[in-house]
């Protein structure tokens, strides 16, 4: 047996093997998976906008005008019109001078946390944090100091012990997995009294919470007040791609040094332009973000009353904790045989011992049909024997 395969089956003895599955058609509240309709509750498409007309028609016509794709970097001969304009749209719509677009949210963070923070000095991580802000740690060379989740207590130790050498505080601001809130007006307070910056993932947080839309610091009344906010294209604006708004030297600073910018073909101008169009839609109708919303509650509310617990969760980002890696996808297959799609999540993705479903709501997601997913949920897990009560009374 080769090494390959032995890795493979070791992964399959821990109930860490993954395959990809085949969706058919766009991402809707109902798709065609493997051949079946099921209710789809792990997009990120949160406001339905990837499927919107008016965002799949701006992208059409820019691939028309400006081609398929880029063609270099933005630094060689890939910086075009429809990146620039995104860029001022939505510097505008954060409150910041300046964006500066990215191939992914993965790139953002890991080219920006290395260009901000490097050898001698100390970033500092909450222990929740997205994947691409741990990896953009390692890259940066400066020390890590990961505090515990959303604990300001604990940062505020390791702020005194660095003294000095503080130089980036990052966290999530809708945290991906858990759908929780950071506590931004502390996180400020403490990296400006040691001198360090404020870095703000809000890749699940941009279109999701806040006014119009506009994301956890907007929602915490600190626009333009965090030093670095991340945020991606490719969830609630239904399309691809990542941008950093910061103020004008900063993102200057960013343009020669991060590079994860510098080294990669610039985003399509297709990309660019359904992110325009789908910024047009949301401050066209900002009560999108309040049907998500909405929606996020009953779902939350819905899957209590059948005795699974929803957290911390205050977003659209609903967890269903099981504990092992085994019956968490077990219950995911129960609850696809019963016509719901929720992807079972497991390490490396979180930790050992807290795999759970990741649901997330839609705002184009009907009250009755989110109801009926919680209820053959909780079905699912009592044949699972993962939750002993009945549900209680609606």
């Amino acid at each position: 047996m080769s090494d390959v395969a032995e890795r493979l089956g070791e992964l399959r003895e821990r109930g860490l093997y993954r395959r990809l599955r085949l969706i058919e058609g766009p991402q809707g509240p109902t798709v065609t998976l493997d051949g079946r309709q099921v209710l789809l509750l792990c997009s990120n498409n949160y406001l339905g906008l990837a499927d919107r007309a008016a965002v799949r028609e701006a992208a059409a016509e820019a691939a028309l005008r400006w081609g398929a794709g880029a063609g270099a970097s933005r630094l060689i001969s890939g910086n075009m019109e429809p990146h620039l304009q995104l860029e001022r749209r939505l510097a505008a719509f954060k409150g910041y001078e300046r964006a500066l677009l990215f191939g992914s949210g993965y790139l953002a963070n890991s080219g920006v946390i290395a260009a901000l923070a490097g050898r001698g000095e100390v970033v500092f991580s909450d222990e929740l944090n997205h994947a691409s802000i741990v990896d953009g740690c390692r890259l940066s060379r400066a020390e890590t100091f990961v505090y515990r989740h959303a604990d300001v207590e604990h940062l505020a130790w390791g702020l005194r012990q660095a003294g000095e050498r503080a130089s980036l505080v990052v966290t999530d601001g809708v945290f991906s997995m858990d759908g929780d809130l950071a506590p931004l007006p502390q996180l400020l307070d403490l990296a400006r009294r040691h001198g360090a910056r404020l870095m703000v993932d809000e890749a699940h947080a941009t279109g999701a919470v806040g006014p119009g839309g506009r994301g956890s610091v907007s929602a915490a009344g600190l626009s333009g007040e965090v030093d670095v906010v991340v945020g991606t294209l490719g969830k609630a604006l239904g399309s691809y791609g990542a941008y950093v708004c910061a103020e004008a030297e900063l993102v200057e600073l960013l343009v020669n040094r991060a590079r994860s910018f510098i080294f990669s073909t610039a985003p399509p101008p297709s990309a660019a332009a359904a992110a325009m169009a789908a910024l047009d839609v949301l401050e066209a109708e900002p009560e999108l973000v309040e049907r998500l919303q909405a929606n996020a509650g009953i779902l939350r509310r819905s899957l209590a009353a059948e005795g699974l617990a929803p957290g911390t969760s205050a977003t659209q980002v609903v967890p269903v904790h099981v504990g092992e890696a085994e019956a968490t996808m077990a219950l995911c297959e129960l609850a696809l045989e019963k016509g719901v799609f929720a992807q079972g999540i497991r390490p490396p993705t979180v930790p050992e011992g807290s795999c759970r479903l990741r649901l997330t709501a839609m705002a184009t997601h009907r009250r009755e049909d989110l109801v009926a997913a919680a209820h053959m949920i909780g079905v699912a897990a009592r044949e699972a024997g993962l939750v002993e009560a009945q549900p209680l009374a609606a």
